[in-house]
Protein backbone atom coordinates (compact mmCIF):
# COMPACT_ATOMS: atom_id res chain seq x y z
CA UNK A 1 0.00 0.00 0.00
CA UNK A 2 1.40 3.23 -1.17
CA UNK A 3 1.14 6.55 0.37
CA UNK A 4 0.90 10.00 -0.72
CA UNK A 5 -0.06 13.56 -0.30
CA UNK A 6 -2.33 16.33 -1.59
CA UNK A 7 -1.43 19.60 -2.86
CA UNK A 8 -1.03 22.28 -0.28
CA UNK A 9 -2.45 25.75 -0.59
CA UNK A 10 1.02 27.03 1.91
CA UNK A 11 2.82 25.56 -1.33
CA UNK A 12 2.14 27.83 -4.56
CA UNK A 13 4.82 25.50 -7.01
CA UNK A 14 4.49 21.78 -7.64
CA UNK A 15 8.51 22.01 -6.46
CA UNK A 16 7.99 22.64 -3.01
CA UNK A 17 5.11 20.05 -2.97
CA UNK A 18 7.78 17.52 -4.45
CA UNK A 19 10.39 18.16 -2.32
CA UNK A 20 7.94 18.33 0.86
CA UNK A 21 7.07 14.82 -0.25
CA UNK A 22 10.22 13.44 -1.01
CA UNK A 23 11.11 14.24 2.93
CA UNK A 24 8.37 12.72 4.51
CA UNK A 25 9.11 9.65 2.22
CA UNK A 26 5.56 9.87 0.72
CA UNK A 27 5.60 8.16 -3.18
CA UNK A 28 3.37 10.52 -4.95
CA UNK A 29 0.98 13.58 -5.01
CA UNK A 30 -2.24 14.43 -6.20
CA UNK A 31 -2.58 17.09 -8.23
CA UNK A 32 -5.71 19.02 -7.31
CA UNK A 33 -7.47 21.03 -10.64
CA UNK A 34 -9.47 23.32 -8.53
CA UNK A 35 -5.81 25.29 -8.01
CA UNK A 36 -5.02 27.55 -10.89
CA UNK A 37 -1.24 26.25 -10.80
CA UNK A 38 -2.86 22.24 -11.85
CA UNK A 39 -5.27 23.25 -14.75
CA UNK A 40 -4.78 21.40 -17.69
CA UNK A 41 -2.87 23.48 -19.80
CA UNK A 42 -0.05 23.15 -16.67
CA UNK A 43 -0.99 19.56 -16.69
CA UNK A 44 0.29 18.68 -20.34
CA UNK A 45 3.80 20.19 -19.89
CA UNK A 46 4.30 16.90 -18.59
CA UNK A 47 8.04 17.31 -19.41
CA UNK A 48 8.32 19.33 -16.67
CA UNK A 49 6.22 16.99 -14.11
CA UNK A 50 8.08 14.32 -15.21
CA UNK A 51 11.77 16.21 -14.91
CA UNK A 52 10.30 16.84 -11.55
CA UNK A 53 8.72 13.70 -10.55
CA UNK A 54 12.12 11.60 -11.25
CA UNK A 55 14.34 14.75 -9.47
CA UNK A 56 12.07 13.68 -6.24
CA UNK A 57 11.18 9.57 -7.03
CA UNK A 58 7.53 10.18 -6.98
CA UNK A 59 4.64 10.20 -9.23
CA UNK A 60 1.24 12.03 -9.47
CA UNK A 61 -2.11 10.94 -9.68
CA UNK A 62 -4.99 13.94 -10.71
CA UNK A 63 -8.03 15.21 -8.55
CA UNK A 64 -10.87 16.51 -11.36
CA UNK A 65 -12.01 20.02 -10.50
CA UNK A 66 -14.64 19.68 -8.26
CA UNK A 67 -16.66 21.43 -10.15
CA UNK A 68 -16.71 19.01 -13.04
CA UNK A 69 -20.28 18.73 -14.08
CA UNK A 70 -20.77 16.48 -17.42
CA UNK A 71 -24.51 16.17 -17.29
CA UNK A 72 -24.77 20.22 -17.10
CA UNK A 73 -27.89 21.33 -19.22
CA UNK A 74 -26.30 23.68 -21.00
CA UNK A 75 -24.15 21.58 -24.07
CA UNK A 76 -21.71 24.33 -24.16
CA UNK A 77 -20.72 24.10 -20.25
CA UNK A 78 -21.08 20.25 -20.57
CA UNK A 79 -18.52 19.88 -23.73
CA UNK A 80 -15.93 22.02 -21.74
CA UNK A 81 -16.32 19.53 -19.00
CA UNK A 82 -15.54 16.67 -21.37
CA UNK A 83 -12.57 18.41 -22.80
CA UNK A 84 -11.50 18.85 -19.91
CA UNK A 85 -11.38 15.56 -19.00
CA UNK A 86 -10.35 14.35 -22.26
CA UNK A 87 -6.78 16.46 -22.24
CA UNK A 88 -6.47 15.61 -18.33
CA UNK A 89 -6.80 11.56 -19.37
CA UNK A 90 -4.27 12.12 -22.02
CA UNK A 91 -1.95 14.62 -19.94
CA UNK A 92 -2.04 11.18 -17.59
CA UNK A 93 -1.03 9.03 -20.24
CA UNK A 94 2.29 10.74 -20.70
CA UNK A 95 2.55 10.54 -16.48
CA UNK A 96 2.23 6.42 -16.38
CA UNK A 97 6.13 5.95 -16.97
CA UNK A 98 6.55 7.74 -13.14
CA UNK A 99 4.11 5.16 -11.72
CA UNK A 100 5.91 2.37 -13.43
CA UNK A 101 9.03 3.66 -11.85
CA UNK A 102 8.49 4.84 -8.22
CA UNK A 103 5.23 3.06 -7.61
CA UNK A 104 2.89 0.41 -8.14
CA UNK A 105 2.18 -1.37 -11.72
CA UNK A 106 -0.19 -3.22 -9.92
CA UNK A 107 -2.29 -0.09 -9.14
CA UNK A 108 -3.78 1.97 -11.87
CA UNK A 109 -3.65 5.60 -12.08
CA UNK A 110 -6.75 7.34 -10.82
CA UNK A 111 -8.49 10.26 -12.25
CA UNK A 112 -10.41 11.03 -9.17
CA UNK A 113 -13.85 12.86 -9.51
CA UNK A 114 -16.82 14.46 -7.69
CA UNK A 115 -20.35 13.87 -8.58
CA UNK A 116 -21.54 16.92 -9.35
CA UNK A 117 -25.24 17.14 -7.54
CA UNK A 118 -26.79 20.03 -10.43
CA UNK A 119 -29.12 22.90 -9.31
CA UNK A 120 -32.29 22.46 -7.17
CA UNK A 121 -34.96 24.19 -6.79
CA UNK A 122 -36.55 25.26 -3.11
CA UNK A 123 -40.33 24.78 -2.69
CA UNK A 124 -42.02 25.41 0.73
CA UNK A 125 -41.15 22.65 2.50
CA UNK A 126 -38.47 20.40 0.04
CA UNK A 127 -35.87 20.73 -2.81
CA UNK A 128 -36.38 19.67 -5.76
CA UNK A 129 -33.13 18.59 -8.08
CA UNK A 130 -33.60 19.25 -11.22
CA UNK A 131 -31.54 16.09 -12.47
CA UNK A 132 -33.76 13.49 -10.67
CA UNK A 133 -36.65 15.47 -12.05
CA UNK A 134 -35.32 14.98 -15.47
CA UNK A 135 -33.33 11.64 -15.01
CA UNK A 136 -33.18 10.46 -18.64
CA UNK A 137 -31.70 13.23 -19.91
CA UNK A 138 -29.10 12.80 -16.71
CA UNK A 139 -28.24 9.48 -17.66
CA UNK A 140 -27.87 10.01 -21.21
CA UNK A 141 -24.94 12.49 -20.40
CA UNK A 142 -23.67 9.59 -18.46
CA UNK A 143 -23.92 6.86 -21.03
CA UNK A 144 -22.04 9.64 -23.44
CA UNK A 145 -19.42 10.13 -20.44
CA UNK A 146 -18.50 6.75 -19.89
CA UNK A 147 -18.44 5.35 -23.40
CA UNK A 148 -16.03 8.50 -24.20
CA UNK A 149 -13.82 7.64 -21.14
CA UNK A 150 -13.52 4.32 -22.80
CA UNK A 151 -12.30 5.38 -25.77
CA UNK A 152 -10.05 8.16 -24.24
CA UNK A 153 -8.41 5.74 -22.41
CA UNK A 154 -7.87 2.98 -23.79
CA UNK A 155 -5.38 0.45 -23.10
CA UNK A 156 -3.85 2.86 -20.45
CA UNK A 157 -3.80 1.77 -17.30
CA UNK A 158 -5.53 4.92 -15.90
CA UNK A 159 -8.80 4.57 -14.17
CA UNK A 160 -11.96 7.42 -12.93
CA UNK A 161 -12.19 7.41 -9.15
CA UNK A 162 -15.44 8.50 -8.18
CA UNK A 163 -15.13 9.76 -4.46
CA UNK A 164 -17.75 10.11 -1.69
CA UNK A 165 -18.29 13.99 -1.08
CA UNK A 166 -21.76 15.12 1.24
CA UNK A 167 -23.43 11.99 0.64
CA UNK A 168 -24.22 10.51 -2.47
CA UNK A 169 -28.45 11.57 -4.04
CA UNK A 170 -30.28 8.45 -5.22
CA UNK A 171 -30.29 9.85 -8.84
CA UNK A 172 -26.04 9.64 -8.50
CA UNK A 173 -26.03 6.19 -7.31
CA UNK A 174 -27.79 4.79 -9.74
CA UNK A 175 -25.58 6.78 -12.68
CA UNK A 176 -22.54 5.86 -10.81
CA UNK A 177 -24.01 1.75 -10.60
CA UNK A 178 -23.54 2.44 -14.23
CA UNK A 179 -20.60 4.27 -14.53
CA UNK A 180 -18.66 1.06 -12.38
CA UNK A 181 -20.38 -1.16 -14.77
CA UNK A 182 -17.33 -0.24 -16.94
CA UNK A 183 -13.79 -1.42 -16.30
CA UNK A 184 -12.47 2.21 -16.35
CA UNK A 185 -14.41 3.67 -13.42
CA UNK A 186 -13.92 2.98 -9.92
CA UNK A 187 -14.60 4.35 -6.27
CA UNK A 188 -11.99 6.39 -3.97
CA UNK A 189 -13.22 6.36 -0.09
CA UNK A 190 -12.90 9.70 1.56
CA UNK A 191 -13.06 8.49 5.24
CA UNK A 192 -13.03 11.64 6.64
CA UNK A 193 -16.18 12.82 4.68
CA UNK A 194 -17.97 9.82 4.79
CA UNK A 195 -17.14 10.20 9.03
CA UNK A 196 -18.59 13.85 8.58
CA UNK A 197 -22.14 12.50 7.24
CA UNK A 198 -22.67 10.09 9.71
CA UNK A 199 -21.27 7.05 6.98
CA UNK A 200 -24.59 7.41 4.86
CA UNK A 201 -22.32 6.36 1.73
CA UNK A 202 -20.84 3.48 3.31
CA UNK A 203 -23.53 0.52 2.60
CA UNK A 204 -23.08 2.05 -1.50
CA UNK A 205 -19.29 1.46 -0.91
CA UNK A 206 -19.52 -1.59 0.43
CA UNK A 207 -22.26 -3.11 -2.22
CA UNK A 208 -19.36 -1.83 -5.13
CA UNK A 209 -16.33 -2.82 -2.59
CA UNK A 210 -14.34 -4.83 -5.29
CA UNK A 211 -14.16 -1.37 -7.13
CA UNK A 212 -12.78 0.48 -4.33
CA UNK A 213 -8.95 1.26 -5.49
CA UNK A 214 -8.15 4.85 -3.91
CA UNK A 215 -8.69 5.91 -0.32
CA UNK A 216 -8.74 10.12 0.85
CA UNK A 217 -7.18 9.31 4.59
CA UNK A 218 -8.08 11.89 6.78
CA UNK A 219 -9.01 12.69 10.35
CA UNK A 220 -12.64 13.51 11.63
CA UNK A 221 -15.17 13.57 13.30
CA UNK A 222 -19.73 13.56 13.28
CA UNK A 223 -20.74 16.33 16.13
CA UNK A 224 -20.03 18.35 14.96
CA UNK A 225 -19.23 17.26 11.09
CA UNK A 226 -15.48 18.11 10.64
CA UNK A 227 -12.90 16.62 8.32
CA UNK A 228 -9.57 17.09 6.54
CA UNK A 229 -8.18 16.37 10.51
CA UNK A 230 -5.07 15.14 11.82
CA UNK A 231 -4.81 11.48 11.75
CA UNK A 232 -5.40 10.90 15.35
CA UNK A 233 -7.33 14.48 15.57
CA UNK A 234 -10.84 12.92 15.46
CA UNK A 235 -12.86 10.08 16.12
CA UNK A 236 -12.50 7.54 13.06
CA UNK A 237 -11.40 4.20 13.42
CA UNK A 238 -8.33 4.63 11.51
CA UNK A 239 -6.50 1.08 11.42
CA UNK A 240 -9.87 -0.39 10.57
CA UNK A 241 -10.33 1.60 7.59
CA UNK A 242 -6.97 1.11 6.70
CA UNK A 243 -7.32 -2.76 6.54
CA UNK A 244 -9.72 -1.82 4.18
CA UNK A 245 -7.60 -0.14 2.41
CA UNK A 246 -5.07 -2.77 2.37
CA UNK A 247 -7.56 -5.56 1.79
CA UNK A 248 -8.53 -3.52 -1.68
CA UNK A 249 -4.59 -2.65 -2.67
CA UNK A 250 -5.85 0.98 -2.56
CA UNK A 251 -3.16 4.02 -3.00
CA UNK A 252 -3.96 6.31 0.09
CA UNK A 253 -3.47 9.77 -0.03
CA UNK A 254 -3.12 11.42 3.25
CA UNK A 255 -5.44 14.32 2.77
CA UNK A 256 -4.64 16.75 4.96
CA UNK A 257 -4.89 20.64 4.49
CA UNK A 258 -1.90 21.73 6.22
CA UNK A 259 1.67 21.07 5.89
CA UNK A 260 1.96 20.58 9.61
CA UNK A 261 -1.40 18.54 9.84
CA UNK A 262 0.41 16.29 7.36
CA UNK A 263 3.80 16.23 9.29
CA UNK A 264 1.57 15.00 12.01
CA UNK A 265 -0.27 12.09 10.01
CA UNK A 266 3.08 10.60 8.80
CA UNK A 267 4.11 10.82 12.24
CA UNK A 268 1.10 8.71 13.33
CA UNK A 269 1.67 6.28 10.40
CA UNK A 270 5.07 6.02 11.32
CA UNK A 271 4.26 4.72 15.22
CA UNK A 272 1.30 2.71 14.35
CA UNK A 273 2.35 1.35 10.58
CA UNK A 274 5.45 1.78 8.06
CA UNK A 275 4.75 4.70 5.10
Amino acid sequence: MQFGMPTLIENRTLEENAALCETLGLRFIELNMNFPEYQVDRLEQTEELIRIGNQHGLYYTIHLDENLNIADFNPLVAQAWLETVRRTIFAAKALLPLRDRYGDSRQPLTLNMHMHHGIYITLPDWKAYMYERDFETYMESFAAFRSLCEEWIGGSDIMMAIENTDGFREYEKKAMAFLLESPKFALTWDIGHSKATHEKDVPFLMEHQEKLIHFHIHDGTETPPRNHLALGDGEIHLTERLRMAEKSHARCVLETKTVQALKQSVQWLRNNREV
